[in-house]
């Protein structure tokens, strides 16, 4: 079954050429040219990944993402043509899974979706043996009193929920996949992003301190461990 892609950008032409190279491809696409069109699309339709435009008529696209992400854990690559750090990590912030800066190459785009593909799946519903209650092995992470729901894109730490940005999320169902193991920053970089961050390798270092001013901080734990000079750990839980 092919994924299915909404492009959200208000220049026709480019709209229409993403589409037509994303449907050559063999995936199925819809497009929207504005943010609060964008918006309703996205909440009524099933889709697999969204490229969303920043600057848009009605709604911008940050405000699209900050509200989609409330409701729905779709993937988003960002397509802007604002190259400052600042506009990216604001992206990033929001809850972007990556961004693609205008003008860009179409082989470039088509390599960024397939990894945020790859790394971003949708859980398809009853695509997986259910337990009791309601989840399956796969679909969930335990440690201690806090519990990663993954179809459903929740943290929860003793019924109180965690707000975490898709990145945030990734990185922690990350370190939670691998209890006990080491990951370096150069794993983690493989990991959540998917790709390298040239010149901006200290970016694992501001979500690792993202997530610990969210868990570790708020509730008195010592989840995160650093293990200097290699990388992150989160050891197994002990009561």
């Amino acid at each position: 079954m092919s994924a299915k892609i909404l492009v959200v950008e208000d220049e026709e032409k480019l709209a229409r050429f993403v589409q037509l190279e994303l449907q050559h491809e063999g995936y199925e696409v819809q497009t929207q040219g504005s943010g609060r069109a964008a918006l309703a699309e996205a909440l009524a339709g099933s889709y697999d990944l969204i490229l969303l435009d920043i600057m848009l008529p009605e709604l911008n696209g940050l405000e699209v993402l900050r509200r989609l992400n409330k409701e729905k854990p779709t993937p988003v690559i960002l397509l802007t043509a604002r190259d400052a750090v600042m506009d990216k990590v604001s992206g990033l912030d929001a809850g972007a899974v990556d961004y693609v800066t205008k003008p860009f190459a179409i082989e470039e785009l088509l390599a960024r979706i397939r990894v945020a593909l790859k790394l971003h799946p949708v859980p398809v519903s009853g695509s997986m043996e259910e337990k009791s209650d309601g989840l399956s092995s796969e679909e969930q992470l335990r440690w201690g009193p806090l519990l990663l729901d993954v179809p459903r894109h929740r943290v929860t730490m003793d019924g109180h929920e965690i707000s975490l940005t898709n990145r945030e999320f990734l990185m922690l169902r990350t370190l939670l996949e691998n209890t006990d193991i080491v990951l370096s920053r150069d794993t983690l970089l493989e990991k959540v992003c998917g790709y390298d961050y040239a010149g901006e390798t200290n970016v694992i270092d501001v979500y690792i301190r993202y997530l610990r001013s969210k868990i570790d901080d708020v509730f008195s734990v010592r989840m995160i461990r650093t293990v200097r000079g290699v990388g992150y750990v989160i050891n197994a839980w002990k009561s």
